[in-house]
């Protein structure tokens, strides 16, 4: 057999070997990713989907000088530049300004990818507050059994929510073979993040992983006997007057809701999370997440580790980041593309971004746009303050 020959035949091989991984079950996901190539703010589109219903619409009133402010030809440039479609700022309850790009508008649904971390945390609170859950210090194998013995058995919910479970996941966005691409685009979200191993000790390093999110989650539906789409309509989306059903998008049909990133709605119904949040937890006088809960979730892990600023950490509580920029205390919801819920206590502000790209330039560990789009909220609402 000359060598163009026996080339040709291991070419096939190659190929028919290739195809028969691709088409085995736990590898369906892979050919996924090479389809679609890379996430996308729309992808609620492309997976199913469970309704997280909305109640009694609230519709934000309109402050008195709503859009009257201008944005800089250095703002309009810094949103093109990262393909914003939608930058919002609300202000004592009132919506303050609102601008959309790139065919979106005030109802186009977008994909929150992370800053539905930030939603799952707030669900816990629910459910301790509601007693489905007894203790954020209670062990994970009290609600997973996967969880009740060996090196898994001393992690508890509270490892999960400061993302320091020493768990195995593997974060990283760059390869097809890292858990989270699978957890993205796979079909079975709950063996995914339940077969994972212990590989440091739990509570001592923060260490970002999307399955530490997607196994509250489980905890959540363990607990309550509910999915998370329909205990997030029950006990957040219905009371907090949102204008339109969220999706939620699943792993599968009729499987779980991918906890760690998809929750799907518009620039307006975001900004009532951050509401939510700045009014501690009350919406017309209901206290919807515990007050106590809130307040700690807001609060630094200082007693973390965080390798890659080489410092303990002043950035993350549970699920929720925070930040100081330029004296103003920051509390916010961050998703992959540069997804933002930004509560700004001191000057009564909620501000939502959305949109394609993130900015992934980081100073002190935070990607560089967190200070811009704050610093373009801060600007939008001092400007009309001062009457500019």
């Amino acid at each position: 057999m000359n060598w163009k020959r026996k080339l040709k035949v291991a070419s096939v091989v190659v190929v028919v070997a290739l195809a028969v991984y691709l088409a085995l079950p736990q590898n369906h996901y892979i050919v996924r990713a090479l389809i679609y190539q890379q996430v996308n703010i729309d992808d609620y589109k492309i997976f199913h989907n469970r309704t997280v219903k909305a109640g009694t619409p609230q519709p934000w009133r309109l402050h008195e000088k709503y859009n009257s402010y201008q944005l800089t030809n250095d703002q309009l440039k810094y949103f093109n530049d990262f393909r914003t479609v939608a930058f919002l700022v609300v202000k004592d309850t009132a919506l303050l300004f609102e601008s959309y790009w790139d065919g979106y508008g005030k109802d186009s649904y977008s994909n929150s990818f992370s800053m539905a971390k930030s939603i799952v945390s707030l669900l816990m609170g629910c459910a301790l507050s509601d007693g489905y859950v007894k203790s954020i210090d209670e062990p994970v194998g009290n609600y997973l059994h996967e969880f009740a013995e060996g090196d898994k058995a001393k992690i508890t919910i509270k490892h999960l929510l400061t993302m320091s479970s020493g768990l195995s996941w593997d974060e990283s966005y760059s390869t097809l073979f890292s858990l989270t691409t699978q957890g993205y685009y796979g079909k079975n979200l709950p063996k995914l993040v339940l077969n994972q191993t212990v590989v440091k000790e739990p509570g001592k390093t923060f260490e970002y992983r999307s399955g530490d999110t997607q196994l509250l989650s489980l905890i959540i539906e363990k607990a309550t006997g509910k999915t998370l789409a329909d205990f997030a309509s029950e006990k957040i989306w219905s009371k907090i007057g949102a204008e339109h059903d969220a999706l939620w998008c699943l792993d599968r049909k009729d499987g779980v809701e991918k906890a760690f990133c998809c929750f799907n709605t518009n620039a307006r119904d975001f900004a009532r999370f951050g509401q939510l949040v700045l009014n501690g937890g009350r919406w017309n006088g209901e206290q919807i997440v515990p007050e106590e809960y809130l307040n700690e979730s807001l609060t630094p892990a200082s007693y973390l580790f965080d390798p890659e600023t080489n410092k303990n950490v002043d950035f993350y509580g549970y699920q929720w980041w925070m930040i100081n920029v330029d004296g103003y205390k920051t509390w916010y919801a961050r998703g992959l593309l540069g997804q933002y819920i930004f509560v700004i206590p001191s000057l009564n502000a909620v501000v939502v971004r959305l949109g394609h790209v993130r900015n992934n330039n980081r100073i002190d560990g935070t990607p560089e746009d967190v200070y811009q789009y704050i610093r373009f909220g801060i600007s939008i609402v001092k400007s009309i303050e001062n009457n500019e």
